[in-house]
């Protein structure tokens, strides 16, 4: 059931997940379509995620945004733009932002995309910034492009990081961050749930399945916001393939952390319920240093909540489809 929807404000929204925005030329969504998209969030139940560009908004677009609880997305850039409450904001930055910008943060969530070239050769400064908010997500861009080299890179990585993780919860702090913190507090999966859990009104009035299948094709549209006012229906092709009961290795997987990315699976495999090797083999090597650090974590201090992560003999699902 749809929980969330997400509202571009602009063609020039800031991407947050692993598709990057090819647009550059702006168009704000009108007045006429964000109060549209509001009332039937309000109608539906729905909390509202709105995604903001780098320039300030028109006050009345302003003044119609405070009319609703909601979360703010918004580039690291928009220094100007005043959140209410940084607790319901997120902040999102490209690394290339990271390595030039003499950036101040205290607290909140950030969102850091980068290649995985970036990763390896600068998980120094990515470690660097566990102390300084209250959860950094890593959003790798190319992660389709994961070798099995890189892979070996990768758990390197993972564990030199984990380090600092440690030595953060052993001083008393506890640090939130998405690749080896996420798997330690969860029993059951916490995935994107694109589709099923929350959908994506954009500038032009329609809904998407999720951002990135708006920047990547306009035409991939599953309603629009006059027809849904009326009917309260959207048109999604074989709707229950994004349904976690219909995705025949990931219902059976425990990476739970893993964000089952429906865009990425259809970029790679062509199957919005079937991940790519990559995506497979990269949450468990996530999985993997999970346990580790919490191993090593419990061996030196009392650590809740009670999870269990299982050590296991695979990296990729496929290889025990057949016992699944």
């Amino acid at each position: 059931m749809v929980q969330y929807l997400v509202i571009l404000l602009d063609d020039t929204s800031v991407s947050y997940c692993h598709a990057d925005n090819p647009n550059a030329e702006r168009k704000l969504i009108s007045i006429e379509h964000l109060k549209a998209g509001i009332h039937e969030a309000m109608r539906q139940n729905w909390m509202i995620q709105f995604v903001y560009p780098d320039y300030e908004l028109p006050q009345e677009y302003l003044d119609v945004i405070d009319t609703i609880d909601h979360h703010d997305i918004f580039g690291i850039e928009k220094s100007n733009f005043e959140v209410e409450n940084e607790n319901d904001s997120v902040r999102v930055m490209d690394y290339s932002q990271l390595a030039t910008a003499n950036i101040q943060f205290s607290g909140g969530i950030l969102v850091l995309r980068l290649a995985k070239k970036d990763l390896f050769e600068g998980d120094d400064k990515i470690a660097a910034l566990l102390p300084k908010v209250e959860r950094l997500n890593i959003v790798i861009t190319d992660l389709d492009t994961f070798t099995d080299s890189d892979i070996e890179r990768y758990r390197t990585i993972l564990a030199k990081i984990s380090e600092k993780v440690k030595a953060l919860y052993l001083g008393g702090a506890t640090p939130q961050f998405n690749l080896l913190t996420d798997r330690i507090m969860l029993s059951k999966p916490n995935h994107c749930n694109a589709g099923v859990e929350n959908l994506t009104l954009a500038p032009n009035g329609k809904f998407y399945i999720c951002p990135a299948f708006y920047y990547s094709n306009p035409d991939n549209s599953i309603g629009d916001i006059k027809s849904f006012h009326e009917t309260s229906e959207l048109q999604i092709p074989n709707q229950q393939l994004f349904r976690l009961d219909y995705a025949p290795l990931c219902r059976h997987c425990d990476a739970y952390h893993c964000r089952r990315c429906v865009w990425l699976n259809r970029k790679t495999t062509l199957e919005v319920n079937t991940p790519s090797r990559e995506q497979c083999v990269v949450a468990h090597t996530e999985r993997e240093a999970s346990r580790l650090l919490l191993a090593e974590i419990r061996e030196k201090a009392t650590f809740m909540p009670e999870t269990e992560i299982k050590e296991i003999n695979y990296n990729d699902p496929f290889e025990v489809r057949k016992e699944w």
